[in-house]
């Protein structure tokens, strides 16, 4: 590897502006691509065998029009009753306006019979239930604004408009902008301080802001060809970001080290890129192999999130030993202009006293350093025991967020359950039938009440008669007070109504009876009435908790509905239900994630070790590692559950309450981590390996190898903490979980498991470290990180200098 990538430094240098333009056209290519085409994302929450996914596919197959559910387009009224004067005639046109759009299948006004439930008992608060052609997974943001736009006449009206459920998500995605240029400000000034001149500066920068509009307008054009999640472009932009500026900074500081050694500037690029780079290509490489194991997990949006995070990475080391080298290049000795005032970068030896100390300390104390270090660890890990994963929380995004608007509305209207009513999938194994038993009944009641009613009109008519009443007007007197002693005209229509239903399939007494078992668990607020398609194959209905959709209470409701409710109901008849819908789909994931973490991690650690195991050419080396790193991400999950969970210092992130973790958050950062945390063990360790080569004494090699990467360590993982926490600004709960679970974890593992559990294991270890079995030394392939070994010697002179 280092050869191939000397080479490579030698050909980017010496063909350096043929490099940059074939970097500019790529970059300007892939970029108005992306922007002509469009970018898509969604979120795929399909998860075979799952109580949801069946669902789904089942009302796809009877009901397409209910697969999805509906989502609500909220309408407020500041004043007036929306059934009232002029907001009425808004509704109405309101409705129709959303039926004429062709992505509309159906919309139910809060002013019909059908949608009477949708309108609060005040009056001043009603949603719109619309049914759309496209389901999560396909609908896209130019899409949903179209649905949005045709509520324009409640708008004119004066009627304020919000957009729920995946509509309303859809067109609800915080800004990065001001999270980007935080991050990058404080990447900025880092750089300044670890490099000390602008110029330098300047490279890192530029580099990992070109990899990110590389790799973020790929994702945009992957989306096109798969399901890509929403969170993906931002997710990608903070790791594109943080490694992007990382591997520059690596790669940067080697060059300058070999220029002040007296190097010609294209050597001293080609042998940091044979050096460093290969350092950084190992690293990436393991960060890319990390993200694609998300794949075993079997997960689409999982695996989505994986390998769109990959592009960004693989994007991000092909711009540093490809576009970099040429920028050195065209740069030359001029990287050492414009220095920072009183910045003294020590490039030359690396070896800043400071550390050297530290460095020295922790080699004289080992075993203190050790065990503190672990304690220190397993206490930021403890609150991981509380850990939950659930959904986002939608009551937590902005405010000026039409999804938070329709949320908050929504619930001071009908209460928090009905932003996430459960459909109710039904399946007959025979048609289902209507309640002829009950229609009999009541058909017999209404023929006795109509005989009893007849024959008081006749009582009534000869009384008048016999009192000297004409006949005529006798008869209708008597039919007029008779009338006025029965039913009223609303308990009438509510007797057809009755009677209406019980003629119509949906009054199957098994499907009945399913309903009110569900209507009397005490997580559920409201039953609405079943709907069964022509077959009478199937059926569907909705059950509205009582709990907010992100609630743990509403988990609880649909694992016990799942388990206890419908099985009870069910039985002995020929009913087949299922609980679906967007909220019971991401309790699926959730519980899919659960049950996969265990192996999806021990794939991750499996492929590490064996990957530093061919870096290093030692087998307790990556054992350590894979040991020390599980110890870092556990942290860093305790952290999290901490932050979001417990609610430790929630109001500093912009939140008001605690929330559950985002199910695939603690996977996705755990194959994030252990590939980043890579990063750091590749340059501390082939360091000291480097100087264990050199002189064959292990502890000095652990000192000499901490006290001269550290510094560049501590300052690559300053910047990837300063560019995940610039994230928490963002208003996505998700982007915040990611930014302080993230930025956590690389604080932790640049400083408590680098620079004190590692150099201590190691001092420990002794020249066990560099242990590796003759048989197995035989089968591996020499990588040779940081390694000049493969490199053509220097000429005489350079060498002397």
């Amino acid at each position: 590897m280092s050869l191939l990538l000397y080479r490579l430094g030698h050909l980017c240098a010496r063909h350096r502006l043929v490099v940059i333009a074939i970097w500019v056209l790529a970059v300007v290519a892939v970029v108005v691509a992306a922007r002509a085409i469009g970018s898509e994302t969604s979120d795929d929450l399909t998860l075979p065998g799952t109580g949801s996914t069946r669902a789904t596919d089942l009302l796809d197959d009877k009901l397409p029009k209910q697969a999805n559910g509906t989502v609500p387009i909220v309408l407020e009224s500041a004043h007036g009753r929306l059934d009232q004067g002029a907001n009425r005639k808004a509704v109405k046109s309101t409705v129709k306006s959303l039926e004429r759009s062709p992505e509309v299948q159906s919309a139910v006004s809060p002013l019909s019979p059908e949608g009477k439930d949708a309108l609060s008992k005040d009056g001043t608060i009603g949603y719109v239930s619309v049914a759309l052609v496209d389901g999560p997974a396909d609908l896209d943001e130019e899409s949903a604004n179209e649905v949005i736009d045709a509520a324009q006449p409640a708008r004119d009206a004066g009627l304020a408009v919000s957009a729920g459920g995946y509509l309303g998500q859809e067109v609800s995605k915080p800004s990065t902008e001001w999270s980007e240029r935080i991050g990058i400000a404080a990447a900025i000034i880092i750089l300044l301080l670890a490099l000390g001149t602008v110029a330098a500066m300047a490279l890192p920068i530029a580099v990992a802001i070109i990899g990110v509009v590389t790799g973020i307008s790929l994702i945009g054009l992957l989306g096109h060809v798969v399901e890509v999640p929403t969170v993906a472009p931002t997710l990608g932009t903070m790791i594109g970001l943080g490694v992007g500026i990382d591997y520059s900074l690596f790669i940067v500081t080697r060059y300058r080290r070999r220029l002040s050694e007296g190097l010609e500037v294209e050597e001293a690029i080609a042998r940091a890129a044979a050096t460093s780079g290969s350092a950084v290509a190992f690293a990436g490489g393991t960060v890319v192999i990390a993200l694609l194991s998300l794949v075993f997990a079997d997960i689409p949006i999982v695996s989505a999130l994986g390998y769109s995070a990959a592009i960004v990475v693989v994007v991000a080391v092909v711009a540093a030993t490809t576009l970099l080298p040429a920028l050195l290049a065209l740069l030359g000795s001029r990287i050492e202009s414009l220095r920072v005032p009183h910045v003294t970068p020590e490039h030359h030896d690396d070896q800043p006293h400071g550390w050297a100390r530290w460095a020295r300390g922790v080699a004289a104390r080992p075993w203190p350093a050790l065990v503190a270090a672990v304690i220190l660890l397993v206490l930021l890990a403890l609150p991981l025991r509380d850990m939950r994963l659930g959904q986002e929380d939608v009551g937590q995004l902005p405010t000026d967020t039409s999804a938070r608007q329709a949320y908050d509305a929504i619930k001071q209207g009908f209460g928090v359950g009905e932003n996430g009513p459960l459909l109710i999938a039904v399946e007959f194994a025979k048609p289902a039938h209507n309640d002829q038993q009950s229609l009999d009944k009541l058909k017999q009641q209404q023929a006795a009440q109509q005989h009893q009613q007849q024959d008081a009109v006749s009582e009534q008519t000869q009384a008048l008669i016999a009192e000297g009443v004409p006949s005529d007007e006798a008869q209708a007197q008597a039919e007029q007070q008779v009338a006025a002693q029965g039913p009223s005209a609303a308990q009438q229509r509510k007797s057809e109504q009755q009677k209406e239903f019980l003629g119509s399939t949906a009054s199957d007494p098994d499907l009945v009876k399913l309903e009110n078992k569900i209507s009397n668990d005490p997580g559920i607020a409201s039953v609405s009435q079943a709907k069964v398609d022509r077959t009478g194959r199937g059926a569907v209905f909705t059950a509205v908790p009582t709990t907010a959709p992100s609630a743990y209470a509403t988990q609880d409701t649909v694992n016990r509905l799942r388990d206890e409710v419908i099985p009870a109901a069910t039985k002995s008849t020929d009913l087949t239900a299922y609980v679906g819908g967007t909220t019971a789909g991401y309790i699926d994931l959730a519980d899919r994630i659960s049950a996969k973490l265990p192996s999806v991690i021990a794939i991750v650690v499996g492929l590490s070790f064996v990957l530093l195991l061919i870096a290093f050419r030692s087998v307790l080396v990556p054992v350590t590692a894979a040991l020390m790193n599980l110890l870092s991400v556990a942290a860093a999950y305790g952290i999290l559950t901490a932050v979001f969970e417990k609610g430790w210092g929630d109001n500093l992130i912009g939140l008001d309450r605690s929330i559950p973790i985002e199910s695939f958050v603690p996977l996705l950062m755990f194959a994030i981590l252990f590939g980043l945390s890579m990063d750091y063990q590749v340059f501390l360790v082939s360091r000291i390996g480097e100087v264990w080569r050199q002189r064959g004494d292990n502890r000095q090699a652990v000192i000499e190898g901490l006290a001269s990467s550290a510094r560049v360590i501590t300052a690559a993982a300053a910047i990837m903490v300063c560019v995940f926490s610039s994230f928490v600004l963002n208003g996505d709960p998700t982007v915040k979980q990611f930014g302080v679970g993230l930025a956590a974890a690389i604080a932790v593992d640049a400083t408590i498991v680098r620079c004190l559990l590692v150099p201590a294991a190691m001092v420990l270890l002794g020249a066990r470290n560099w242990w590796l079995p003759g048989w197995l030394e035989k089968l591996l392939p020499r990588v040779g990180l940081e390694s000049e070994d493969a490199l053509p010697p220097l000429p005489a002179e350079k060498a002397a200098g």
